[in-house]
């Protein structure tokens, strides 16, 4: 009588396991399937941010080396400047030659900015948009 229990005990758990072995092992494949989908998100994600700290460190270079050639040419006209008021002989002389320079000054500083602010919109655009279009890829892949 043992002999008979036991194999009906025995066959019983094995026709109950399998549905929970299959549903373990697709549970196991989906979860190695989304994370491997998780390792190539987080992989693109960084190569997406290298590119924009890339970007953006050749464009803080770029600026920068336009506000030293500004600094070059406003140091080389104030000396300039320095010069021609050695040469003033009258309070008129000096008068005419600080309104040209005051003039000439506010029309390059004014160029400068223009140039700058129009510097930092290109840098910011190009370090910004392979960004905005990868959070558009991301949340586009989501759905």
């Amino acid at each position: 009588m043992t002999d008979s229990t036991s194999k009906t005990t025995s066959a019983k758990p094995t026709k109950i396991e399998q549905p929970f072995q299959a549903t373990a092992q697709n549970g196991s494949s989906q979860a190695t399937e989304a994370f491997g989908k998780m390792r190539q998100d987080a992989a693109e994600s960084t190569e997406l941010f290298q590119s924009c700290y890339a970007t953006g460190l050749k464009g803080a270079h770029e600026y920068n080396a336009k506000v030293m050639e500004f600094a070059k040419s406003n140091t080389e006209a104030v000396v300039s400047f320095a010069k021609t008021l050695s040469d003033v002989k009258s309070p008129s002389e000096f008068l005419a030659a600080a309104t040209d320079y005051s003039r000439k000054q506010f029309e390059t500083l004014t160029e400068q900015t223009r140039d700058l602010t129009a510097l930092a919109q290109r840098v910011t655009l190009a370090t910004v948009e392979p960004l905005k279009a990868g959070v558009s890829k991301a949340f586009g892949h989501v759905n």
